[in-house]
């Protein structure tokens, strides 16, 4: 690139052609330059999104648009790659920076690192944000924010005061189940039943509106029995049941709050319900934080057979790292099947520990070793981090 038109920084050693060509790997740019190689005409912040999404049309495999004044004077970064796209704002006691230039660099390090094209934003954003000193992946003060669409939004009040610890936190599919775990010693419980397929061939309106009766039961025996003995109870996906039944709150995976539409992502937040949300990488975590949660679940820490996903175990390093950074409590989730396990996640700094299969057929046998070990992890000092410890990257980058 000549001098006379600073145009594009490109990480990853990808090139621009004129205008018309096509772009390749990962680019960085101030919204000008980008709209200067675009030929457009200078616009507004509000064009970053339109303008990322037509350098990754010309070929680019990811964009951010780095450092975009917002009428309130913040400085943010349009992202937008095959995973991830929205706005990345530094945390409020974190100053802003926008240097589209160094965010290429840290970008293109961490994607050297074997981080994907979000997960390495979200470094590259600490990395600005710290001033590139040593020890920035440390700093939870650094931690980005990653809006949920194209509006700016970050960081919604805090819904519902924590209760307390969470504490070994129980997953079961029906309310019988649940009244058995409550009945073992656990306070903690996400009431999990999936709807089948009501789209698939052969499914009938009639087998819909049973489905929909029983899951109502189901919560409403369950919100009875957690009431009695004052346990925290979370309804899996079906948030706006179990805001009208009286549940304490609702977990959400991250694809199924991507799904939503703002007015209903703002619709869960005005529920008054308290919320978990799921995180398995970097950026997921950067999105969570911006719904000030209840708890974020960390995962899988282990492998797991009780769903598939493309996530490689997060292990105990990364449980650790999302402990000491995340702004809310941390649970964690996958593959903790004995209380060894759930004694080495407590260790880590884990607030709740889930346990799916690990409960066996009978929780009042199981339960009480796994409470006695979660326990005996919060009693054991902290395993010493090395400086500047970084996360292993849970997802595997393209080759």
């Amino acid at each position: 690139m000549s001098a006379a038109r600073p145009v594009l920084a490109l990480a990853l050693g990808a090139g621009a052609a004129g205008r018309g060509g096509a772009l390749a790997g990962a680019v960085v740019a101030a919204l000008g330059d980008a709209q200067q190689w675009l030929g457009d005409a200078a616009a507004g912040a509000d064009a970053a999104p339109d303008v990322a999404r037509r350098l990754r049309a010309r070929g680019a495999a990811a964009v951010c648009i780095a450092g975009v004044a917002r009428a309130d004077g913040r400085l943010l970064h349009w992202l937008d790659t095959a995973h991830a796209r929205g706005w990345l704002a530094a945390p409020g006691e974190a100053p802003a920076a926008g240097d589209a230039g160094s965010f290429a660099g840290e970008w293109a390090a961490a994607m050297g690192k074997g981080f994907v094209a979000a997960d390495a934003a979200v470094i590259a954003a600490m990395a600005l944000a710290g001033g590139g000193r040593p020890g920035f992946i440390e700093d939870p003060r650094l931690l980005p924010r990653l809006s949920w669409g194209e509006a700016p939004r970050f960081m919604a009040p805090p819904r519902v005061a924590a209760q307390g610890r969470l504490g070994l936190y129980a997953i079961v599919d029906s309310a019988e189940r649940l009244q058995q775990v409550l009945a073992a010693g656990v306070r903690t419980v996400q009431l999990r039943i999936k709807a089948p397929d009501f789209d698939a061939p052969g499914a009938s309106a009639a087998a819909a509106e049973a489905w929909q009766a029983m899951l109502r039961r189901e919560v409403v025996r369950s919100v009875a029995a957690c009431r009695g003995v004052g346990a925290e109870l979370y309804i899996n996906d079906h948030w706006e049941a179990a805001a009208e039944l009286g549940a304490f709150g609702v977990h959400l995976g991250q694809e199924d709050l991507a799904a939503m539409d703002e007015p209903r992502r703002a619709a869960v937040l005005a529920s008054g319900l308290a919320l978990g949300v799921s995180s398995h990488s970097l950026w997921e975590l950067a999105r969570a934080a911006a719904l000030a949660p209840r708890y974020i679940a960390c995962g899988p820490v282990w492998a797991t057979l009780t769903k598939e996903m493309p996530w490689q175990p997060q292990g105990l390093d990364n449980l650790a790292w999302w402990c000491r950074m995340a702004p809310a409590p941390v649970v964690a989730i996958g593959g903790i099947m004995s209380p060894h396990q759930v004694q080495d996640a407590a260790r880590c700094g884990a607030d709740g520990v889930c346990i799916v299969r690990g409960l066996g057929e009978r929780p009042q046998d199981t339960v009480p070793a796994l409470r006695a070990a979660l326990e005996a992890g919060r009693r054991e000092p902290p395993a010493e981090s090395p400086a500047a410890a970084w996360p292993h990257p849970s997802l595997a980058a393209a080759g």
